[in-house]
């Protein structure tokens, strides 16, 4: 009894025990939990309508679009500004096809297999125009070709020996499935877009009233008192009249999303003269070395040069503009003087190796010939060559070897922008581009032979061989030292906006400003690698300095301090202040305008009153009629006229963009040679429903609840 006694004692102890115990089970499960979401959330790219789309599955899609792009372009690699071009159209098609799903699911609209295939019996569709499987003597597409190549592709997939043959293969596939997604999803939105067209009818009455809109004009006498005649000293704008036109037009200024206002200075570090010095020894011995006649490759790559020399003749579409603006001046074997290009910052030196005409198209079919050893594949390639030579059926042979046998062209534009070639790319290139139609060539690779022959030479164009010295004016260590210190030392002793203002002229900088920064931007002030600053001004409280940020080319240094946060909704008045107070001075002086031509009901009582007389002619409602006095458009000039009788003089003023306007109908009619036709008209209203459809997305677009936080990871 006694230890239970004792046991009870200690009751309210053990309660705070296990109760403190159980508090830190939950919240352990609890900050798992938090923790999880948040891991989540930081590999989020956006979400639309709820979906979110992570890190990895945005990139596979960048991939798929950049693969593409490469496919149909004949090209190995984008530049940083045609990635996020890339980017971009990924993320809204992305957004497009969520919000079209979404809302076609709703509707159980769907593409099916069997419209699919009536799709590709028709070849009709613009983007099969895209695709390899084009019939060359129609010009259209083929869908037998395509389903042989899908039938190849079947059954090259279990043929391992054909490694090579499967990849090029896979590559078309992948790109075929594209095609046809791409497809499905257009046909979806069409589906979707013309059920909105079709909500929105049209009649004769309608039909009638809009020819007529069109085509009956009416020519006046105008009188004119633009608001620029008063003065704005002569009108007085109140807070209350501010906060009443505010209101009036808020919606006017509602955003959708987040925008912010940063100040910043930039300051870029160039080259010294004792840099620049250095430079134009190097490139005075390179240019040197080029004129004796020394290796072109070995030049231009100790000389460390953009452009490497890859001995292939290109047109002079694959050289920078300023290298190629010098080409056609230059003669075989000149070395330019060394010039410089502001536009990259570069000096360059050329020297033109060669000139000819050469095809810009190739048709051509080949026969990969592999082995168990290399001198097996060589002697098989000579046999094959040798048949060939002899009249045997390429096709025939092809097949003998497991090979398509097929055509295809090889275009400049596929190879010329490569800024590498290894020796069997070149080898490939040359025998293609030089073999004279119906040639046999059998080349030689490391490891093994192709045996092709070319079909058709097409579009002969001037193709260059240039050695190409482009070198960047670069800095030196010292002169970037120099320059960072100096920035460092700004930024440290000014620690807000007002002091980045104040002090920014001492140190030789100017403080810039942009507006209205969204987080879809791909970079700070157009320079490239600021995505830290991007993070941060999007981190960052209003009134906030940033660090210092080394960007650009490694040629930038800059700081940012954020102005203003614009959060979703409406814009405040503090913020949109000076347009309302236009608009207020507007009202105002047209309420003046009103008063100097009451009573005024001729044309010659309004130029007593001070008003522009003009004549217009042919004026319609449909179009808004612009006015000389004011240098304005004024559509409700053209509604006021449109609905006055010939002869006619104004009730009273209108109230325009540009000023207040009396007017005199002098003459009104039907547009010379214009017959209503309702069924044609009706028609184009129906066009014109079918183009105002087409803005749906736009529409769903603000109700689609869409986060996009690409700004954290690209």
């Amino acid at each position: 009894m006694a230890a239970i006694g004792k046991i009870r004692s200690w009751g309210p102890v053990l309660a705070t025990v296990i109760g403190l115990a159980l508090f830190a089970f939950i919240a352990e499960e609890m900050f798992r939990s938090c923790e999880a979401t948040s891991n989540e959330k930081r590999q989020q790219v956006g979400e639309v309508l709820g979906k979110k789309i992570s890190v990895q599955e945005f990139q596979e899609m960048v991939d798929e679009y950049q693969s593409v792009i490469k496919m149909t372009q004949g090209r190995d690699n984008l530049s940083e500004e045609e990635m996020n071009q890339v980017k971009d159209q990924v993320w809204q098609q992305f957004v497009n096809n969520t919000i079209l799903e979404e809302e076609t699911k709703k509707l159980g609209l769907t593409v099916t297999d069997e419209e699919l295939q009536n799709i590709l019996k028709a070849g009709t569709n613009q983007m099969l125009m895209q695709t390899p499987f084009i019939n060359q003597q129609t010009g259209r597409f083929d869908v037998t070709q395509l389903t042989k190549f899908l039938d190849d592709y079947k059954k090259i997939q279990s043929q391992p020996q054909q490694a090579q043959v499967l990849e090029q293969y896979k590559q078309i596939y992948d790109y075929w499935k594209f095609v046809e997604k791409q497809i499905r999803t257009s046909i979806l939105g069409s589906k979707y877009q013309s059920l909105i067209a079709h909500c929105l009818l049209s009649n004769p009455v309608s039909a009638k009233m809009a020819f007529e809109a069109q085509t009956q004009e009416s020519d006046i006498q105008l009188a004119t008192l633009p608001y620029s005649a008063i003065k704005d000293a002569d009108v007085q704008v109140s807070d209350a009249d501010l906060k009443a036109k505010y209101e009036e037009q808020k919606e006017m200024f509602k955003q959708y999303m987040e925008s912010r206002d940063i100040k910043f200075v930039d300051f870029q570090v160039v080259a010294s003269a004792a840099d620049r010095a250095a430079l134009m020894k190097t490139i005075n011995e390179a240019r040197q070395k080029l004129e004796s006649g020394a290796a072109p490759a070995d030049v231009v790559r100790k000389a460390q040069s953009q452009i490497a020399y890859t001995g292939i003749a290109a047109t002079k579409r694959a050289y920078a503009p300023d290298i190629a603006a010098k080409l056609d001046s230059m003669q075989v074997g000149q070395v330019s003087a060394p010039f410089e290009t502001a536009y990259d910052n570069t000096v360059n030196v050329i020297k033109l190796i060669g000139k000819s005409q050469m095809p810009d198209s190739i048709e051509y079919r080949q026969i990969q010939v592999g082995g168990a050893t290399v001198e097996a594949a060589r002697k098989t390639a000579d046999s094959i060559a040798t048949a060939l030579k002899g009249g045997a059926d390429f096709e025939a042979l092809a097949k003998k070897y497991n090979q398509p046998g097929a055509s295809q062209w090889l275009t400049s534009a596929m190879y010329e922008r490569e800024t590498a070639l290894d020796t069997d790319s070149k080898a490939y290139i040359t025998a293609v581009t030089t073999a004279a139609p119906n040639e046999v060539k059998n080349v030689e690779f490391s490891g093994g032979n192709i045996v092709l022959q070319v079909l058709n030479r097409k579009a002969m164009v001037t193709k260059y061989d240039a050695a190409v010295i482009k070198h960047t004016i670069d800095f030196s260590k010292e002169t970037y030292s120099a320059a960072y210190n100096k920035f460092s030392q700004y930024v440290s002793e000014n620690k807000t906006i007002e002091g980045l203002e104040k002090n920014a002229q001492k140190f030789g900088f100017k403080v810039q400003e942009r507006k209205d920064m969204v987080n879809s931007e791909h970079n700070v002030a157009g320079l490239r690698s600021t995505r830290e600053t991007m993070k941060w001004i999007f981190d960052a409280k209003e009134g906030e300095v940033s660090p210092l940020y080394e960007c650009g080319n490694n040629d930038h240094l800059m700081v940012v301090a954020l102005t203003k946060i614009h959060p979703v909704g409406y814009r405040g008045l503090d913020v949109v202040q000076e347009e309302v107070k236009q608009e207020v001075i507007r009202d105002k002086k047209f309420a003046k305008a009103v008063e100097m031509l009451k009573g005024v009901n001729s044309l010659d009582a309004a130029k007593a009153k001070g008003a522009k007389i003009d004549s217009v002619r042919q004026i319609t409602f449909s179009a808004p009629v612009f006015v000389q006095a004011t240098g304005t458009s004024e559509p409700a000039l053209s509604g006021a006229v449109a609905v006055a009788k010939a002869g006619q003089f104004s009730a009273a003023p209108i109230k325009g963009n540009g000023g207040a306007f009396l007017f005199k109908v002098l003459d009104k009619k039907q547009r010379e040679g214009a017959k209503f036709d309702a069924k044609a008209e009706q028609a184009q209203l129906r066009q014109k429903a079918m183009q105002a459809a087409g803005r749906y997305l736009n529409e769903l677009y603000m109700k689609a609840n869409v986060v996009d936080n690409r700004y954290l990871f690209f």
